[in-house]
């Protein structure tokens, strides 16, 4: 049995942050300020909160504009699970609703899945305290999973399509045209790790996504933002963090392996995330080997007179005529260099006398004057 209230609590005034402060999603920005929100409570005022919201905003704000996930008149359904990641997209997306050019709703959604000792307050309270219209979706997929999982194994996979099915439902009946989920750039490198290591495959999630069915777009506005400073957020927002202890019961998981990975590579190498997640930006199928990706059956040579001359160990076979054409010596001479940089030692019959006793080498030196 699948139930849903929607929740619309007074809302809170708006903040003096205009549309003409910045222009968040606008393609010929520079990159940069994205605005400053006056709303933020004492507490949070710092000088490191500040600096951390704009990094965060800004990566948003270009996550959104390269991938052009929100549009005009777009209704966003932002998945709040009460984990770290979910609070700070819906946090980031509220501020850059007021600021941003264009004109979007945004609607929170939290899907109850029945498990036991689940905090069903803490959610609401927090989402009608901060006056954002929300939905409670409640469904059994914890007895599902529990009963179609064997004992020992993972839940993630089968708790995660239950959970995508029900959501993706549930955004049609309620007309979002897009779907807004908390992944980050941690969790595309991770699932790109986990897919070449246990999957046999090239692929991640991708930062804006139309489902199997095509009845969905789904977008990850976080996906330029790092795990740590997601985490560095929540703290100074002091979230109310919801665990789930579904998942998080479980040991050995192969996700916690590679994110641990990964950590310690961010540990020792801080470019070497950015550099991989770079790489997934360019993509070079002639260098892979899908042959689904790239014709290599059909490839031909393309020659033309066009021709480099100078190649390989007969740089003048079959090239006499054309290098006299052009002015060019048949019989190059050689360049000479200093004896000390030699590798070997060369006999007398190789060596010639010179001003400054260089020794002649069979280097071809072509620099005519045409």
């Amino acid at each position: 049995m699948t139930t849903a209230n929607l929740y619309v609590p007074e809302l809170v005034p708006s903040s003096n942050v205009t549309s003409t402060d910045t222009e968040p999603f606008n393609s010929d920005s520079d990159h940069g300020d994205i605005g400053k929100d006056n709303t933020e409570q004492v507490a949070t005022e710092s000088a490191s909160f500040r600096k951390l919201q704009k990094k965060l905003r800004r990566q948003v704000s270009w996550a959104i504009r390269d991938f052009n996930m929100i549009e005009e008149g777009d209704v966003v359904m932002v998945c709040v699970s009460g984990g770290k990641d979910s609070y700070t997209l819906l946090d980031i997306l509220l501020l850059l609703k007021r600021i941003a050019p264009i004109s979007f709703d945004i609607v929170a959604v939290n899907l109850d899945q029945k498990q036991p000792g689940y905090p069903e307050d803490i959610l609401p309270n927090y989402l009608n305290e901060q006056g954002i219209a929300h939905y409670i979706l409640e469904k059994d997929t914890y007895s599902i999973v529990k009963s179609v999982v064997p004992e020992g194994k993972t839940y993630c996979s089968a708790c995660s399509r239950l959970r995508r099915g029900s959501l993706y439902g549930f955004a049609k009946q309620i007309g979002a045209t897009k779907i807004a989920l908390g992944h980050h750039r941690d969790d595309i490198l991770a699932t790109f790790f986990l897919n070449l290591f246990h999957g046999g495959a090239l692929k991640a999630m991708p930062p804006k996504l139309l489902s199997d069915d095509k009845q969905n777009i789904l977008i990850r506005p976080l996906a330029y933002v790092e795990e740590k400073d997601i985490i560095e957020y929540a703290r100074m927002k002091e979230f109310p963090i919801i665990p789930c202890n579904l998942c998080g019961s479980q040991t050995n998981l192969q996700r916690a392996i590679i994110n641990d990975m990964l950590r310690e590579w961010d540990d020792a190498h801080p470019q070497r995330l950015a550099s991989i997640f770079k790489a997934m930006q360019n993509v070079a199928p002639s260098q892979l080997a899908d042959r689904e990706l790239f014709d290599f059956e059909r490839l031909n040579l393309e020659r033309d007179d066009d021709e480099r001359l100078f190649e390989g160990d007969n740089i003048q076979a079959g090239q006499t005529e054309s290098l006299a054409d052009i002015g060019l010596p048949v019989a190059p001479k050689t360049q000479t260099y200093n004896p000390r940089f030699a590798n070997s030692k060369l006999s007398a019959n190789d060596s010639t006398t010179s001003d400054n006793s260089s020794v002649a080498q069979k280097i071809p030196t072509i620099n005519p004057v045409i």
